[in-house]
């Protein structure tokens, strides 16, 4: 009995730290440099070590959906979509990494995927839309934005882990 007690509690306290990290997601969002680029990944990227890598993906997915939404989905829906579900592989990533190997091969890692590969991917998936401003256009337009942006969000939310008291 006392064991199902606590297994809710830990569900709750999920919920609850998930919910607020959503919440400055939505405020990151409102802080954009172009575009879609915002800060709305660092609570994500925050989440994925602090709470767990699932948790994490879904926390930046829903960031960069209310980035999206904010913006009016320049470059249409299906790309958002696309570039939604690539945020919370990149979160769920660095989470795992974390754990698994560690903190500055992460970071590393998120950076890359985060900046010069989600690039590349989004430039193909714009092209294949017919969108355009897609290709090599699109990945020498936003590579280097998209990579400063994301080295500020992964690194400040592994600060934030490293230094963020545990119990």
């Amino acid at each position: 009995m006392n064991n199902t007690k606590n297994v809710s509690m830990s569900n709750i306290q999920v919920i609850t730290r998930s919910g607020l990290l959503i919440g400055l997601s939505a405020i990151g969002a409102m802080i954009k440099i172009q575009g879609t680029i915002a800060f709305d990944s660092m609570p994500g990227f925050f989440a994925a070590l602090f709470i767990s890598p699932m948790a994490g993906g879904a926390v930046a997915s829903l960031g960069h959906l209310l980035t999206a939404f904010t913006s009016g989905f320049p470059l249409t829906l299906p790309m958002h979509l696309m570039l939604t579900v690539v945020m919370g592989i990149i979160a769920y990533f660095f989470g795992v990494i974390e754990r698994k190997v560690n903190g500055v091969l992460a970071c590393v890692i998120a950076i890359l995927l985060n900046g010069p590969v989600a690039t590349f991917i989004a430039g193909i998936t714009a092209s294949l839309l017919g969108l355009p401003l897609s290709g090599s256009a699109m990945f020498t337009a936003l590579v280097i934005p998209l990579t400063v942006v994301a080295a500020v969000n992964v690194i400040l939310a592994y600060i934030i882990f490293k230094v963020l008291p545990r119990k």
